[in-house]
């Protein structure tokens, strides 16, 4: 049975990527970037194991609910989810687009992100914090439009300051954005 290391999941977001989206943020991370901003996601310990057909459920009722436009992948580390393309694969089935973050360079883990429209890739450094593109946390990481879906909005959505902070209260509070 598929199956992945899920630590949280927010079922709509717009602090995530461009338009409504669902953003998975998978356990475990080898690269431990000091100042990270998910520190609580970086032990290589099980979580919330959750099978592929249970993530798809969840996506297409987020899809129904919501109206999502895609799914953001992010963590931890993605690239450490050994079936990510077959995840990636049957989101693109539904109609919906995928962005990852990565800590590695695209070149190393483009096998595993195949499929994905958008990569922001590089290891956070905390002594070169970003100050002009959205969601990436240092100036050496990229914003890499692998596919045409979103190309069109990457200077309008990714390039100006972030403005963006959500405060999403149910069964859990969660807060998410970046810093303003």
């Amino acid at each position: 049975m598929i199956k992945f290391n899920v630590a949280a999941i927010n079922l709509c977001t717009e602090a995530e990527g461009p338009y409504k989206r669902l953003t998975i943020w998978f356990q475990g991370c080898n690269l431990h970037c000091e100042g990270c901003c998910n520190p609580d996601f970086q032990p290589l310990i099980p979580k919330h194991f959750l099978c592929l057909d249970q993530l798809l459920e969840i996506i297409s009722d987020a899809k129904e609910r919501f109206g999502i436009d895609g799914v953001t992948y992010s963590g931890g580390e993605p690239t450490l989810q050994q079936n990510l393309p077959l995840l990636t694969e049957k989101i693109k089935e539904l109609g919906l687009g995928v962005i990852s973050f990565t800590g590695r360079r695209y070149g190393e883990v483009e096998d595993i992100l195949c499929g994905c429209d958008v990569v922001l890739d590089g290891s956070y450094q905390k002594d070169k914090p970003e100050k002009k593109r959205r969601l990436l946390g240092s100036e050496n990481q990229r914003i890499l439009c692998i596919t045409d879906r979103y190309r069109d909005c990457i200077d309008e959505w990714f390039v100006y300051p972030n403005s963006i902070n959500e405060i999403n209260i149910g069964k859990t509070l969660v807060i998410n954005g970046d810093k303003i």
